[in-house]
């Protein structure tokens, strides 16, 4: 559980930081790679709360 919130929590930073350098430089690169980061990160937050849901509901 403790290495989980440590990736997330990761993973959000890297996006922050490419969103960061977006901001800063004014590149499409950065801002795509914090879309896609993000993005997966998210999906990853859902599915592992959906089994914690699943493992409580059985």
């Amino acid at each position: 559980m403790l290495l989980f919130r440590a990736l997330v929590f990761f993973l959000l930073f890297f996006s922050a930081v490419c969103f960061a350098f977006y901001a800063a430089t004014g590149r499409p690169r950065y801002r795509r790679w914090g879309l896609v980061v993000l993005k997966w990160t998210v999906i990853a937050a859902l599915v592992f709360f959906g089994v914690l849901i699943l493992e409580r509901v059985a």
